[in-house]
């Protein structure tokens, strides 16, 4: 008995405050792992994220679809927690079909980029674990570049060069302000966003496995499917 009392005063050893499996607990946002970058170039604009879906550190799928297009010329990123991703996916396209119903047109970048704050922000007090990047063209004459980023309570944040979001964001930040230059065409613009993201997700075990790029310009949408490594 005298044993039992001392064994049940023992005091508690680190891996009683780790997850089962032993490692510690890592944010909800890297659940699932993503990487995105998107870009403003010379009237076009590219976003590119990787494909990998994962449950922490097991790789669970190398196709998963992380950037939607929605409208002629916006795209919209989500990195976080993959449930909520798809749950907002399918609340944006809601709204914007509602959106071309009511007002007979399409929803500009710029609206949109407003309607996922205000959803974003109703949601407030139970938020969805996303963190948005939308991307497009738009302006008056519908070829400026726009982009934006938000958190997961839809406070944005507007730029003129790059955004990027995910996990390995200081890697990508670091790449992205040695390689962008203002003003580059589409296929110089496609080179340095595909370096970036490439060389990017090799410094992170969450994200990878080869990536998309989506390259906006006033005529259409480019998209091409790059290799990565599968290691």
């Amino acid at each position: 008995p005298h044993q039992t009392a001392l064994c049940s005063d023992r005091p508690r050893t680190a891996r009683s405050r780790l997850s089962p499996a032993g490692t510690k607990m890592s944010s909800i946002m890297q659940y699932n792992g993503a990487a995105i970058i998107a870009m403003a170039g010379k009237d076009c604009i590219a976003i590119a994220s990787d494909k990998r879906y994962g449950i922490r550190n097991q790789t669970m799928g190398c196709q998963m679809k992380k950037i939607f297009q929605v409208g002629d010329k916006t795209f919209v990123g989500l990195t976080g927690l993959a449930t909520d991703m798809q749950t907002l996916d399918q609340k944006f396209r809601f709204r914007s079909n509602m959106y071309r119903l009511r007002e007979e047109r399409e929803m500009s970048t710029e609206a949109f980029a407003n309607m996922v704050t205000s959803l974003l922000y109703e949601h407030r007090f139970g938020p969805y674990f996303c963190e948005p990047i939308v991307a497009g063209l738009g302006g008056e004459d519908g070829k400026s570049p726009f982009l934006c980023g938000m958190d997961l309570l839809g406070a944005q944040v507007r730029t003129e060069d790059f955004m990027v979001g995910g996990d390995c964001t200081e890697a990508l930040y670091g790449l992205c302000e040695s390689m962008y230059r203002p003003d580059l065409g589409p296929d110089e613009l496609f080179e340095v966003i595909a370096q970036c993201l490439l060389s990017g997700v090799d410094r992170d075990c969450l994200a990878g496995w080869g990536c998309v790029v989506h390259v906006l310009t006033p005529e259409g949408v480019t998209t091409r499917d790059l290799k990565g490594r599968m290691d």
